[in-house]
């Protein structure tokens, strides 16, 4: 069996997609299993055991058409029997079309009937932990006989050398990893998803207050550097002492091996969130108001993996929507009642518990 799972999107997307390889590989050891990502997301699956080879979605396949229309010749020649198209859009639904496969399946969206054999609408109501984000994937696997009852965890394979090499780094930084390093997702993927600054500021001094003797790494990259410093600048001085500004990851890769030294991940939902628990790093996470919780809070036990919303501690800003998406416009006026005192107490506990 020769399959094709595709995933365009973010980061945090590609990383949750790749059970799917897990879970087909312990049904069937013998697959051949491809997955079609944009290029950028590679550094979350590079050494995933359960990937055979990946094939890449570039900028210009998105922007030519007949790029995208020889890409979709060129992926058709695979062979593939199984195309699983986990977000089903306009260029997936092409090479889908372009494939020789006789099981093509991706969710429901009325509009993709035509090009797919099998469509599952999205589940309401996860029945785990595992958040919907998870069970949703999971259950495009039931046409391939696979139980999808069985819950697999997203993983990110470092090697012992990019281990060792992100020690050595941290450590010529005069950090100690013995004692609580914490990285702070100081930044959201855009203003709608990221926590006010003012306010994050508030949290960071928090984390200190509560673990005096911590060590604090920021999560950001060059180009954010002007925001992440002025959420520097908020923190009180006794906290900007504990704060090592200047070392963060180069690349997605470096980000990567540093976590995985961090006692936990700290700060706005996203896919730093979700790539700290595919490393089994505990995190913190502070949903932005208008996304659904439920969707993306994998894995939340309450202890080592906690999440925090709007929704929470005030229902009923929420009374008549139907999704939480219809407040995105609203986002910074939302995000303003979100005051760090409701959750002050779940993240004491959270860092204590560690």
């Amino acid at each position: 069996m020769k399959v094709l799972i595709i995933q365009q999107k973010m980061i945090g997307d590609v990383l949750a997609s790749s059970i799917l390889f897990e879970a087909i590989k312990h049904h069937n050891h013998d697959a051949e299993l491809h997955y079609l990502i944009n290029t950028h997301t590679f550094p979350v699956v590079d050494h995933n055991p359960f990937i055979d080879k990946i094939q890449f979605f570039t900028p210009e396949h998105e922007k030519n058409k007949l790029k995208l229309i020889k890409f979709a010749k060129q992926l058709r020649k695979e062979n593939y029997d199984v195309i699983i198209d986990v977000y089903s859009k306009l260029s997936s639904n092409l090479i889908t079309l372009f494939s020789k496969a006789k099981i093509k399946i991706s969710i429901d969206k009325s509009r993709n009937r035509l090009f797919y054999t099998h469509l599952f609408k999205h589940k309401a109501k996860a029945d785990t932990n595992a958040g919907l984000a998870i069970e949703n994937r999971l259950q495009l696997l039931q046409p391939l006989g696979i139980d999808t009852s069985k819950i697999v965890r997203p993983k990110i394979c470092l090697t012992e050398e990019e281990k060792s090499a992100a020690k050595t780094f941290l450590e010529s930084h005069h950090i100690n990893t013995n004692k609580p390093l914490y990285m702070i997702g100081v930044l959201g993927s855009g203003a709608n998803k990221t926590y006010p600054f003012d306010f994050m500021a508030s949290v960071i001094d928090k984390v200190v207050k509560t673990q005096p003797e911590c060590q604090i790494l920021f999560n950001y990259i060059p180009k954010q550097e002007t925001d992440a410093k002025a959420i520097l600048d908020l923190c009180e001085s006794e906290t900007q002492k504990h704060i090592y500004f200047e070392v963060f990851g180069k690349s997605l890769r470096e980000f990567l091996t540093i976590t995985h030294h961090c006692t936990a991940l700290i700060g706005n939902e996203g896919g730093a969130i979700n790539m700290a628990k595919a490393l089994h790093i505990p995190t913190f996470t502070i949903f932005s108001p208008w996304i659904k919780k439920e969707a993306w809070n994998m894995f939340d036990d309450s202890k080592k993996h906690v999440s925090v919303h709007l929704k929470d501690f005030d229902n009923q800003l929420y009374s008549g929507v139907k999704h939480p998406k219809e407040l995105k416009p609203k986002a910074s006026d939302l995000y303003s009642k979100f005051k760090p005192s409701y959750f002050e107490d779940s993240l004491v506990k959270f860092l204590n518990d560690l």
